[in-house]
């Protein structure tokens, strides 16, 4: 097993279970993603209890259909709530979906079994059922006013 960077892309062999968060490169960091789209789900923080909750509409910027975003690059800049994930800020957001790679690595976990790094399959994370394509609508479809109709989950910060 090697420890240098592979021709697909820069990635070590089975890094995940070998790095630390800290020590991945930027190719390594992406492939961490499962493309489930949840971090892209709307979410409102109570600014009295801290409670979060998260909606069922999905960031403009997401094409919940195929569970990618239009410009990634420059999604921070376009859309003003967009959190970019960093080894900083996955052990500081509790709504990251437990399924969550980064989230899961940064606990001491494993890799759920339908991870794409595992399977070797980007459709896997549909099968199953993890994807927000199954559930989500766009931002753009829902008006303002009608956001509150679309909680589907309660987040407890202190859990």
């Amino acid at each position: 097993m090697s420890d240098v960077p592979q021709p697909d892309g820069g990635k070590r062999e089975r890094f995940w279970e070998r790095h630390a968060l800290s020590e991945l490169n930027t190719a390594e960091w992406e492939a961490l993603c499962d493309g489930c789209g949840q971090c892209c789900l709307l979410k409102f923080e109570d600014e009295d209890s801290g409670d979060i909750a998260v909606l069922d509409v999905a960031c403009r910027l997401l094409d919940v259909r195929k569970v990618s975003c239009r410009d990634y690059p420059n999604r921070a800049t376009r859309v003003p709530g967009c959190i970019p994930l960093d080894v900083e800020t996955v052990g500081k957001l509790r709504w990251l979906p437990e399924t969550c790679g980064y989230r899961r690595l940064n606990e001491g976990c494993e890799l759920p079994e339908w991870h794409p790094l595992l399977t070797g399959d980007a459709r896997s994370v549909k099968r199953a059922g993890v994807a927000v394509s199954r559930f989500a609508v766009s931002e753009a479809s829902v008006r303002q006013q009608d956001l509150e109709d679309h909680i589907i989950a309660i987040i407890d910060p202190e859990s």
